[in-house]
């Protein structure tokens, strides 16, 4: 597969990953092993970053559309991650509340659409 499909399987920044990984080529064999033993630079770039946006997102709270609306577009350390966190600007505070809306709402989808599907359940059993 591509580096930059093996990296996004990694959760890692592709940029900051050893040149060797960028310019080859990596087998399903070679991202098993990297997952599985994942060699220093791996472990560095999860630990340290910099992170893409999904992961800078999942750390925050937020959607990548959130940081999006933000301006946040380019790769954050743990290190600026855990500065946001502590400084909590006016937009990370709205973006999480609005992420907590989204989950909200999506649980409570859920939550309807199994009850549907018992009361259906109950209703072909009566028949």
């Amino acid at each position: 597969m591509k580096p930059a499909t093996a990296a996004k399987k990694l959760g890692v920044y592709l940029p900051a990953t050893p040149a060797e990984f960028q310019e080859g080529v990596v087998s399903r064999a070679e991202l098993n092993e990297l997952q599985a033993n994942p060699p220093q630079w791996l472990r560095e770039l999860r630990a340290k970053g910099p992170h893409p946006r999904p992961v800078v997102a999942a750390k925050l709270g937020v959607s990548i559309a959130g940081l999006a609306r933000a301006g946040v577009t380019e790769a954050l350390t743990t290190e600026q991650i855990e500065a946001l966190k502590q400084e909590r600007p006016e937009w990370l505070e709205k973006e999480r509340a609005t992420q907590a809306e989204v989950r909200k709402e999506a649980a409570r989808l859920k939550n309807l659409k199994k009850e549907k599907q018992e009361n259906q359940e109950k209703g072909a059993q009566r028949r």
